[in-house]
C-alpha cells in the first residue's frame, strides 16, 4: 500500500490500516484524524507534521520514523515501537505512550503534557525542552536521558530510572520523584 492509495481510502471513510505495511511511506503534512494503525509497520516514515489526533498505533513500529512537528493529541501509542524516531515539537498532550520503546528518541520541543509514559523505555532520549508537566513517568526508563530544560511540574516519576539522567536544569515543582532521590 503506498501514500496514494492510504488518502483515497481515508478520503473514501476508511479509518483501519491496522497491520499494513508503510515501511518509508511519506505521509508530510497528511490529516489521518482518527486513523487505526494497530500492529503497523511505519519503520522509517517521512510523517512530519502529520495530523494522528485520537489516532490508534499501539503496537505500532516506527522506528526512526519522522514525526517532527506531528499533531498526535490523544493518541493511543501503547507498547508502539518508537526506538530513535524523531518527535522533535510533537504534540503528544493526553497521549498514551504506556510500554512505548522511546529509546533514544528526540522529544526535544515536544509538548507531553499529561502524557501516560507509565513503563515506557526512554533511555538515552532527548527530552530537553520538552513539557512534561503532569506527565505519568512511573516506573519509566530515563536512564541516561537528557531533561535539561524540561518542564516536569506535578510529574509523577515515583519508581522510574534515572540514573546518569541529565536533570540539572529540569522544572520539578510538586513533581513526585523516586524513593531516595533528593531534589537539588
Amino acid at each position: 500500500m503506498n501514500a496514494q492509495e492510504i488518502l483515497r481510502l481515508y478520503a473514501t471513510g476508511h479509518r483501519d490500516f491496522s497491520h499494513v505495511s508503510l515501511v518509508q511511506i511519506c505521509l508530510t503534512n497528511a490529516k489521518l484524524i482518527g486513523v487505526k494503525l494497530i500492529g503497523a509497520e511505519l519503520i522509517g516514515a517521512d510523517l512530519r507534521g502529520i495530523d494522528l489526533t485520537e489516532a490508534h498505533l499501539n503496537q505500532a513500529r516506527l522506528n526512526q520514523a519522522n514525526l517532527a512537528d506531528a499533531e498526535m493529541i490523544q493518541a493511543c501509542l501503547t507498547h508502539a515501537d518508537l526506538s530513535g524516531a524523531d518527535l522533535s515539537g510533537a504534540d503528544l498532550t493526553h497521549a498514551d505512550l504506556s510500554g512505548a520503546d522511546l529509546s533514544g528518541a528526540n522529544l526535544g520541543g515536544a509538548d507531553l503534557r499529561n502524557a501516560n509514559l507509565s513503563q515506557a523505555d526512554l533511555s538515552g532520549a532527548d527530552l530537553r525542552g520538552a513539557d512534561l508537566c503532569g506527565a505519568n513517568l512511573r516506573e519509566a526508563d530515563l536512564n541516561n536521558a537528557d531533561l535539561d530544560g524540561a518542564y516536569l511540574d506535578e510529574a509523577d516519576l515515583t519508581g522510574a530510572k534515572i540514573e546518569a539522567a541529565k536533570i540539572d536544569k529540569a522544572g520539578l515543582n510538586g513533581a513526585k520523584m523516586p524513593d531516595g532521590m533528593i531534589r537539588a
